[in-house]
């Protein structure tokens, strides 16, 4: 067994792991928590609001 026979089988072990982690980021159990993960730029933005209302109303008196 020389070098390039553990390249090979290096990159035989890094193309399944990488085939793995698409697998299971994909899988249909994750999607709640890719979907709840692609929202959070706009759930900011309603805590932003919410914030900015609360300042408002505490300013008041």
């Amino acid at each position: 067994m020389d070098m390039n026979d553990l390249r090979g089988i290096h990159t035989l072990l890094v193309m399944i792991a990488f085939v793995g982690i698409v697998w299971w980021a994909y899988s249909a159990h994750r999607r709640k928590h890719n979907d709840e993960a692609a929202n959070l730029p706009f759930e900011d933005d309603d805590i932003d609001q919410r914030t900015q209302q609360r300042d408002k109303t505490e300013k008041k008196p």
